[in-house]
C-alpha cells in the first residue's frame, strides 16, 4: 500500500511517500520512498515565533516543488507524452475546473504551479493521500488541505484527514530496521525501512510541543481519551518565552537546553563561592507548577512569569546567570512532566508510554522519562529526534494505519475542515 503524506500545520512544509505492508498490532512494515521537508525557521526568527500568513505563503510556494521532488525520489515521476490544460478538465471528472480554481483560488502561485505541472504527470500508483487536518495554524492548514483535495480529485484517490497529534503518536512507534537493498528508481539502492512497534495496552502518550502538552490514554488502537492538558502555555511555548526573556534567539528550546547543559557540565552557580558566602544568596529555585495538583493537567505560564520577575530583580544578567536560570527552568519543567506522567501511568496501570512532539527531542526529558518508565515497569517508545518535529512521514504512517484498519470506504471527505483545537477523539479524526 503506497500512501502520500502532506503536512502544513505550522512552519514546516513536508511531503512523504511510503509503502506499507501488514496489519497494525501484528507486523506493520514501512518503506520510506521519499521524505521531504522545508523548514521556515530562518524566516520567522525576526518575529520571535511563527507568523501565520508568512507560513501560509511559504507553503503555497513550496508544496508543488516538494511534491515533484518526492515523486522523483520515489520513482513515481512519469511524464506524459503530451499535456494541455484540457487534460486537467478530463482528469477532474466530478470536479470541474472551476472547483479546482475554487480550492486553490486564494493561492494563485500554487494554482499556477498546479495547472502547469500536474497535467504533465502520469497518475502515480498511490492508494491514498493523508493530510494534516489540525490542530495547527488554520491559514497554513488550509493550504495543505486544499492542495491535497485538488490532488485527490485529479488522481481520483481517497483523502484521509489525520489529526496532527495522532501523527506524533505514530512517530513515537517507528522502529528503524536495516536499510533494504532494493531496485528503487530502477537503481540498486538503500531504502530506509521501519516497522511499527508492537505495544501492550493500556498506553499513555505524552505529547509535548510548541502548541500542546497532553497526556492521552489509549485502551486500544485509535481509541483516544485526553486525561490532561495544559491550561495555558504549552511546554514548547514556555521554552520559547523564557528564551526571549533571557535574550536568546528563536526557537528557544535548543538554546535553553544548550545553556542548561553547559551549566550542568561546569557546575555553574549564579554567583561564585565568595560572593555567595558574603550575601548568603541561595541557588536559583523556580516553582514546579501543578506538580501536586491531584489531576493530570499542566500549567507553564507561572514558571515563565517567575523567570521574568527574577530577571527584573537582577542587577545584571550575565552569561553565567543565564545558564543557571536555563538549567533550573529545564529541571523544573522536566520534573513536572516526568512526575505527572508517572502518576498517570500508575493510576491507569499503563503498560506502555509513548512520547512525541518537538519537545521530545529534549535530551534531559528523554533521559528522565526513560528512567521513570523503567521504575514503573512500562515499555517506553520515544520518537527519533529527526521525527520529533513536524513531518509528513508521521502523517503518512497514521494515514496508512487508518486505511489498513478501516478501508477506503470509511473516509467521507465531502465536509472535513481544518481544526485548530486540542481534541483527539474519534469524532475529530473523521
Amino acid at each position: 500500500m503506497k500512501i502520500l503524506g502532506i503536512e502544513t500545520s505550522c512552519d514546516e512544509t513536508a511531503i512523504s511517500i511510503i509503502e506499507t505492508e501488514g496489519k497494525i498490532g501484528e507486523s506493520f512494515d514501512i518503506k520510506i520512498l521519499a521524505n521531504e521537508i522545508l523548514s521556515q525557521i530562518s524566516l520567522h526568527k525576526e518575529y520571535g515565533g511563527v507568523f501565520p500568513m508568512l507560513a501560509k505563503r511559504e507553503h503555497s510556494k513550496n508544496l508543488m516543488p516538494l511534491l515533484l521532488k518526492a515523486l522523483k525520489e520515489s520513482g513515481f515521476l512519469k511524464l506524459k507524452i503530451k499535456s494541455s490544460k484540457s487534460k486537467i478538465e478530463e482528469n477532474l471528472s466530478t470536479y470541474e475546473l472551476k472547483n479546482l480554481q475554487t480550492l486553490l483560488g486564494r493561492e494563485p502561485e500554487l494554482l499556477e504551479q498546479f495547472e502547469k505541472e500536474i497535467p504533465k504527470i502520469e497518475k502515480p500508483p498511490l492508494m491514498a493521500i493523508a493530510v494534516t487536518k489540525g490542530p495547527g495554524l488554520e491559514p497554513a492548514l488550509w493550504t495543505g488541505i486544499n492542495f491535497a483535495k485538488a490532488l485527490s480529485a485529479i488522481w481520483n484517490i481517497p483523502l484521509i484527514p489525520i489529526n496532527h497529534m495522532e501523527g506524533h503518536i505514530f512517530a513515537g512507534l517507528l522502529q528503524k530496521c536495516e536499510p533494504l537493498i532494493t531496485n528503487h528508481q530502477s537503481l540498486v539502492t538503500d531504502v530506509m525501512s521501519y516497522k511499527l512497534s508492537v505495544i501492550s495496552f493500556p498506553v499513555i502518550a505524552l505529547l509535548v510541543s510548541g502548541g500542546h502538552t497532553e497526556l492521552i490514554e489509549m485502551k486500544d488502537w485509535f481509541d483516544y481519551k485526553i486525561l490532561g492538558a495544559t491550561r495555558d502555555d504549552a511546554v514548547g511555548e514556555a521554552f520559547d518565552k523564557v528564551a526571549r526573556i533571557l535574550g536568546l534567539p528563536y526557537p528557544g528550546g535548543p538554546e535553553i537546553s544548550n545553556l542548561a547543559e553547559t551549566a550542568r557540565l561546569k557546575e555553574l552557580r549564579i554567583m561564585n563561592y565568595e560572593l555567595r558566602k558574603e550575601s548568603e544568596t541561595e541557588k536559583i529555585k523556580l516553582p514546579r507548577p501543578m506538580i501536586h495538583s491531584g489531576d493530570f493537567d499542566f500549567s507553564f505560564s507561572g514558571i515563565k512569569t517567575a523567570v521574568l520577575y527574577l530577571v527584573k530583580k537582577l542587577p545584571e544578567l550575565t552569561d553565567e546567570i543565564k545558564a543557571e536560570i536555563a538549567r533550573e527552568f529545564e529541571d523544573a519543567v522536566v520534573e513536572v512532566l516526568t512526575e505527572k506522567t508517572r502518576r498517570t501511568i500508575s493510576e491507569t496501570c499503563a503498560q506502555t508510554l509513548i512520547v512525541g512532539g518537538g519537545v521530545a527531542a529534549n535530551k534531559l526529558l528523554r533521559k528522565k522519562l526513560t528512567e521513570m518508565a523503567g521504575e514503573e515497569g512500562a515499555d517506553i517508545f520515544i520518537s527519533e529526534i529527526s521525527h520529533s518535529t513536524d513531518n509528513a512521514l508521521m502523517i503518512a504512517v497514521a494515514g496508512a494505519t487508518h486505511y489498513a484498519n478501516f478501508g477506503k470506504e470509511s473516509f467521507d471527505n465531502s465536509n472535513f475542515k481544518a481544526t485548530g483545537g486540542l481534541k483527539i477523539d474519534n469524532a475529530d479524526l473523521f
